[in-house]
Formats: C-alpha cells, sequence, structure tokens
C-alpha cells in the first residue's frame, strides 16, 4: 500500500507541477526601479515635446 501510495502522490505533483506551467497570471511583470525611472524621464520628455508642439499650433489659430 505505501508503495502505490507513493507511486501515486509522485505522479499527482508532477501533474500538479505541469498544470501550473500552464496556468496564466494576472500578475504584472516585474519592472526594476532604474527601468521606472527611464520610463518616466522618457515620458516627461515625450510631454514636453508634445507641449511645445502643441503651444504654436494654439497660438496661430488664435491670431
Amino acid at each position: 500500500m505505501n508503495r502505490r501510495k507513493r507511486i501515486k502522490t509522485i505522479l499527482t505533483k508532477k501533474a500538479k507541477k505541469a498544470n501550473a506551467k500552464l496556468q496564466h497570471s494576472n500578475k504584472p511583470r516585474y519592472i526594476s526601479k532604474a527601468e521606472r525611472e527611464k520610463l518616466a524621464q522618457e515620458e516627461a520628455a515625450n510631454a514636453q515635446n508634445a507641449d511645445s508642439t502643441a503651444e504654436p499650433a494654439a497660438e496661430a489659430v488664435t491670431e
């Protein structure tokens, strides 16, 4: 009985691990602190560029 039980537990653990690999997590991918800082700087630069290009167009319309 012990031998059957041991074999059964090994196979069920193996099946559980295989099934767990197939499941997808809802957890977002980890982004390091340096990477977050880099992305924030890029967004700030893009926002500045967008603001500087949007302002002359708005002034041209009002004139």
